[in-house]
């Protein structure tokens, strides 16, 4: 080429293609990381052996290079929500999160969680999972008609019973109380029989957290007559006979020596509570099936775990004060709360995560799931198969259930239900007075307009 400058000008043309060329295939090849934290249980196997390959697959097959880390959670609940706070307000964390539903509403008001659809974009409604998943389930992970994540699945909460206690008692083994009378003369049989046993564990106190008031108190209050909220009005209810009944039930399981103080004073009071049912020191607990399918599970990683546990537990119906006389006039109650999965939206790769969260939730991923941990699942295409008793958990007591508020002052008025628990359990204030401290709290939190007083 006889000119010089087109020559010149020639070379630098390719030299610049050949670095674009250059830095267009290192992005192609560029590694991104997934990262899936506050995992716990089953579900650490599950995401390492069936997600995590199924996934990294379908990327590869789409040219992209992206792997998947799971980090196993061993602390509790409220560790782990600590935890999260502090990670997302500073711009950090894992891109995907094992969340409970009902921190949604606090971390949606303080700014730390947006909608997926935020997150994402609008295509993650197209998903073909939402179709086959019931409003009420996509609730769980959702707050002012928004949708955040993507439930794991729900629970429900029973009495759960040691056949083998029951019977050394002289209490029939298929035992279901239809009062609380019922379930306080069994208790006291209990005692009679066995006085090395504690005949009942009902959650209460500051120490449990949100356990003293989902697991203890509100199947109590709904077993006496209405929620802790009026879905009706709008109103938090602070002053009522069922309150009081329920607070007097606490103050005869402790005073007649039915419940064990120490396991709700102390912080690991609810641990201690599971080993001593495994132990036999305990004949009945009112729990979540979590506690069937993850705590005493044969052949897992908690302490309480029971390799007899088929042959030796059984579960009951937390029955109403008397027949007819619970939440709704039901004979028997219940109260479901659900945990799911967010996008951090603080993550690098949005677009990935969501692709993720769709291989985790397909079908054939929870159906895979539920080999390993057979339980509720929010698709309806995937049935509890496996497991005899969550079967009839989701047969015989879903049907019952209602859930917490979905209000971001709920946990602040939970606090105020495990106060008023604690002042029974330890005895330092009446059934009336805890009461009125408790509505006079709750009054200073969301305002006297949103309470109702029943009495």
């Amino acid at each position: 080429m006889k000119n010089p400058i087109l020559r010149m000008a020639i070379l630098v043309l390719v030299a610049v293609s050949l670095v674009a060329g250059s830095f267009l295939s290192a992005r192609a090849q560029e590694t991104i990381t997934l990262k899936i934290e506050g995992v716990s249980g089953p579900e650490v196997k599950w995401l390492n052996e069936t997600v995590k390959p199924a996934f990294e697959a379908k990327m590869k097959a789409e040219g992209k290079n992206v792997t998947v880390e799971v980090e196993e959670f061993t602390g509790t609940g409220q560790d782990l929500r600590q935890r999260y706070t502090l990670d997302i307000g500073a711009g950090v964390g894992g891109d995907i999160l094992s969340f409970d539903g009902f921190w949604i509403p606090d971390f949606a008001e303080a700014g730390l969680l947006k909608p997926l659809k935020t997150v994402v974009g609008e295509e993650v409604m197209q998903w073909e999972g939402w179709a086959k998943t019931p409003a009420g389930l996509q609730a769980i992970l959702a707050y002012k008609g928004e949708i955040y994540g993507y439930p794991r699945g729900t629970d429900v909460r029973v009495i759960w019973f040691r056949k083998d206690l029951l019977k050394q008692a002289g209490l029939p083994e298929n035992w279901q109380p239809t009062s609380w009378e019922d379930i306080l003369a069994a208790a006291r049989q209990i005692k009679k029989a066995l006085p090395e046993v504690t005949p009942l564990q009902l959650n209460a106190g500051k120490a449990m957290g949100e356990a003293s008031t989902l697991q203890g108190y509100m199947m109590a209050l709904l077993g006496a007559g209405h929620h802790i909220y009026d879905f009706e009005n709008q109103k938090w209810i602070v002053r009522s006979e069922a309150i009081l009944n329920t607070l007097n039930l606490y103050k005869t399981l402790f005073a007649e020596g039915l419940s064990e103080p120490r396991f709700q004073l102390t912080q690991d009071g609810r641990d201690q509570s599971f080993l001593a049912f495994k132990e036999g020191r305990v004949a009945m607990l009112v729990e979540g099936d979590f506690f069937w399918r993850s705590v005493l599970v044969p052949g897992g990683t908690n302490p309480a775990s029971m390799a007899d546990r088929n042959e030796k537990v059984a579960f009951a119906k937390m029955p109403a004060m008397m027949p007819g006389k619970g939440f709704n006039g039901q004979d028997f109650v219940t109260i479901s709360g659900g945990t799911g999965y967010v996008i951090n939206p603080n993550t690098k790769h949005a677009k990935e995560a969501w692709a993720l969260m769709q291989v985790m939730f397909s079908k054939e991923s929870f159906e895979a799931l539920q080999a390993l941990q057979p339980r509720i699942r929010p698709r309806t295409d995937v049935p509890v198969t496996g497991d005899a008793v969550m079967s009839a958990l989701a047969a015989d007591v879903l049907p019952l259930t209602t859930v917490r508020p979905a209000l971001p002052t709920y946990s602040k008025v939970s606090e105020q239900v495990q106060l008023m628990t604690e002042a029974i359990v330890t005895g330092d204030k009446t059934p009336e007075q805890a009461m009125e401290d408790y509505a006079t709290a709750v009054e200073g939190i969301v305002g006297k307009e949103n309470t109702v007083d029943l009495k």
